[in-house]
């Protein structure tokens, strides 16, 4: 009988081995707590630039001024026009079945010059009022980022943006006005989305608002440095004087590529972990660790020196800085789309600072790897389970969220590519879970529907949702892959048949 019984334990795993690989699809169900959601961002589809008593934003101001940077010329004046549309919108997030929506205030819709002082547009007030009461309603929890790119245009010509300390406490009274505001129907908060994509690509390479370029290699890293000491400081507003009775969680949002080494030469492994520690440990470390990693600290300084400059381009915080920035997280969020390779070269020659040199490694893609509608966005699905194993590893086995995740094409409403992406990532994120024993606790699909891409315009699509940009009344048309995104929130499975 005992014989009897083994053999048939291993017929069973044979068995479901056999359909995991045959399928490659992980045919484990997700855990009973995991949850699914959607995102968006207030800029890429609200539109109503003007509307209400709506201030002028970065991106407005850029758009409209140089219009040419933008790929297809497009700005996001109406976009989705979400700000009349929010009705139509919660019909999908139902219809999609969906635990929590990820969405962001507009900063200038609810305080047109930024400021507290400045008059509170009620207009404002109320659409975000509306939006989260009827969420609560519908039984679909509020993930809510504070900051998602849209800086009110007079914080940027009266401050220098995120390169002015002035702003930290600016931003510290716009995030107390919103958790006072809201903070009793959202359950969610990220106090910056991306700020990697803030400092680099608002203050160095010019890819996105407010696109300056004049101090490679410095802007950057003063940047992240304020941006840093606001998060740090609505945290502390948020845990000291609003978490005993709103009972929310709140965090912040960071990006990353998985960095993979070019070969198991030990010089590539190296440039490969230097490459994680600048991108995604440049705002992780600070925030877990309580300082930038030490290989930022040692490059960027020894460079600087060799540059003639009289202290490093990286900024010091204070020990006390250092404390009060230390474990200012609940979870972590993570965007991340796709993987690069990374091989070690030789640094760069000294001469005008920038964070390329200050990184020295080659990034690139592998030609083998399925491309999509961006340049950016490679299919490679292995990599969401290597990067979460690592930041398990890394940073204390965090509570993590995929806060963004999702595929460019160039909008066909038969989208197979997009349902494949989804079930090759979430299997892999299933390993990472059950094989790896990685806390990731939610997944979040970007996104609900087309939108504003930002330097892209409307060229990429990465919606669940098709919106015509070219009818007034933007009518939102499902794509396929809806339906397999939907099956999975049903059933907890990628496949046809799971096991429990």
């Amino acid at each position: 009988m005992f014989l009897l019984k083994v053999i048939s334990t291993v017929c069973i795993l044979l068995q479901l081995w056999t359909i995991r690989t045959v399928s490659g699809v992980d045919n484990r169900t997700f855990p009973p707590n995991f949850k699914f959601g959607v995102a968006t961002a207030s800029y890429q589809v609200e539109g109503a630039w003007d509307e209400d008593g709506k201030g002028e934003n970065i991106w407005d101001h850029l758009t409209h001024t140089t219009p040419d940077s933008i790929y297809d010329s497009s700005n996001g004046d109406i976009a989705c026009d979400s700000y009349h549309k929010f009705d139509t919108d919660l019909d999908l997030l139902k219809e999609l079945g969906v635990d929590f929506y990820r969405l962001s205030i507009s900063w200038p819709r609810i305080l047109p010059t930024g400021h507290i002082d400045g008059q509170i547009n009620e207009a404002g007030v109320a659409y975000y009022e509306d939006i989260f009461t009827k969420l609560q309603e519908n039984g679909i929890e509020a993930v809510v980022t504070l900051y998602h790119w849209d800086l009110p245009q007079p914080l940027q010509e009266d401050l220098g943006g995120w390169l002015n300390e002035t702003i930290v406490d600016v931003y510290a009274n716009y995030a107390r006005l919103a958790f006072e505001l809201f903070g009793d129907k959202v359950q969610y908060w990220v106090t910056f989305n991306e700020p990697y994509i803030v400092c680099q690509q608002g203050y160095e390479s010019g890819g996105k608002a407010p696109a300056i370029t004049k101090a490679p290699g410095i802007d950057l890293y003063t940047c992240a440095h304020v941006v840093l000491k606001s998060h740090a400081k609505a945290y502390h507003i948020y845990d000291s004087e609003y978490r005993a009775t709103q009972k929310g969680k709140i965090s912040i949002v960071l990006n990353t590529n998985w960095f993979e080494p070019a070969s198991d030469d030990e010089k590539d492994l190296e440039a490969a972990e230097r490459k994680r520690q600048f991108s995604f440990g440049w705002f992780a470390n600070p925030i877990v660790h309580g300082n930038y990693p030490q290989v930022m600290i040692d490059r960027i300084g020894e460079r600087s020196e060799k540059e003639g400059f009289d202290k490093s381009r990286l900024p010091e915080f204070t020990s006390e800085e250092i404390e009060d920035i230390k474990g200012t997280y609940d979870f972590i969020g993570v965007n991340h789309y796709s993987t690069s390779l990374v091989q070690w070269i030789e640094d760069y020659e000294i001469g005008e600072p920038s964070s390329i040199k200050d990184v020295s490694a080659e990034v690139y893609d592998d030609d083998s790897w399925e491309t999509s509608a961006s340049d950016w966005l490679k299919v490679v699905p292995w990599g969401i389970r290597k990067l979460t194993k690592w930041i398990k590893d890394n940073y204390n086995n965090p509570e993590i969220i995929i806060t963004e995740n999702g595929f460019s094409d160039t909008g066909d409403i038969d989208d197979p590519r997009r349902t494949n992406y989804y079930r090759e990532y979430l299997s892999n994120l299933l390993e990472a879970i059950y094989d790896d024993e990685v806390n990731v606790t939610a997944y979040t699909a970007w996104s609900l529907m087309d939108n504003f891409e930002w330097f892209q315009g409307y060229s990429a699509k990465l919606g669940l949702y098709s919106v015509n940009f070219s009818d007034p009344d933007r009518p939102r048309t499902p794509k396929s892959s809806v339906k397999y995104y939907k099956t999975v929130l049903e059933t907890r499975c990628l496949v046809d048949k799971c096991i429990e």
